[in-house]
């Protein structure tokens, strides 16, 4: 089951993307930022048990983004992912945003849902916020990759 996320989510996705974020797989999450940024995140639950996270964030003017995308390791290869994406995609249709985009290094798996490769240069909005803050900026070795969203 998919669900947006409460409050008493914030540890448990803490706990789940920073593993993936100690492996450079992705940015770790502050407990502050996961609570100022609640509302971004949906979980998939089995049986009351956390096996995946996954954020949408409104970016700008029709962009967002896909971020924390993170499922149990023991989960990996069962479809949790594609289906956490799935729900963004549709939340953020929903919201309005005409595009997606993920930084990643996963380009197959978003390739699969429909995502393209793009050069960095058409995020600008992204890479001259979130991005100024990340340790391998100016240097990001993750694939930018966007999806346009079918209109309603």
């Amino acid at each position: 089951m998919i669900r947006k996320a409460k409050i008493n989510d914030v540890k448990p996705i803490q706990t789940l993307v920073n593993a993936y974020a100690d492996q450079g797989q992705m940015l770790p999450r502050s407990l502050n930022e996961l609570y100022e940024n609640l509302r971004d995140f949906s979980v998939y639950e089995d049986d009351g048990i956390m096996q995946g996270v996954c954020a949408l964030h409104i970016s700008w003017d029709g962009l967002a983004e896909i971020r924390s995308l993170a499922v149990q390791k023991g989960m990996i290869g069962k479809g949790i992912g594609a289906s956490l994406v799935r729900e963004c995609l549709r939340e953020a249709g929903e919201l309005g945003a005409e595009r997606v985009f993920v930084l990643t290094y996963q380009d197959g798996f978003f390739k699969k849902l429909g995502f393209e490769l793009v050069d960095k240069k058409e995020l600008p909005h992204k890479i001259w916020t979130d991005c100024l803050n990340c340790v391998k900026f100016p240097n990001c070795d993750e694939s930018s990759m966007i999806i346009t969203l079918p209109r309603k």
